[in-house]
């Protein structure tokens, strides 16, 4: 595969508040400071949170490719994604990511392939493998019964 290149551009609004637009993209998302640090301010998106979010949601395309892929019948998926800032060597990193995805499944003969697929798809995630983080997954995987026609 070739590489991909994918643009974002920042503006300074005021104070310790900006927005990050990309021309790939019709959506611009307000980024600040957050409040935990001085001048930082509530309600916004972080980096922190961008982060978080990168990680969680690189997992969610990983995993639907590979799911797919495997042939994998879900209702459902969700990842709520615990970013973890401490210091590090004396400076802020980001040092640790939490992924809690919860998968539904129909058949409970397919609980261990989505167990699996989920493992694989935090092993594959290209932003997991990109980043210095720690990466935790905490799965979960649910069977909701069809209902007879």
């Amino acid at each position: 595969m070739d590489p991909h290149t994918y643009n974002v551009d920042l503006t300074w609004l005021s104070q310790r508040k900006g927005e990050i637009s990309s021309p790939e993209l019709d959506q611009i998302i307000e980024v600040a400071t957050p409040p935990e640090f001085p001048k930082g301010m509530p309600g916004i998106w972080s980096p922190e949170h961008l982060f978080t979010a990168a990680v969680s949601s690189c997992f969610m395309t990983t995993f639907l490719a590979i799911a797919e892929n495997s042939n994998l019948e879900f209702k459902s998926l969700s990842c709520p994604a615990e970013g973890i800032l401490d210091k590090k060597d004396g400076k802020f990193a980001m040092t640790e990511v939490v992924l809690k995805p919860v998968v539904t499944i129909v058949n409970e003969a397919d609980r261990e392939k989505a167990e699996k697929i989920m493992i694989k798809a935090e092993r594959a995630c290209l932003i997991s493998n990109s980043i210095t983080s720690e990466i935790k997954l905490e799965t979960e995987v649910l069977v909701e019964e069809r209902q007879p026609a």
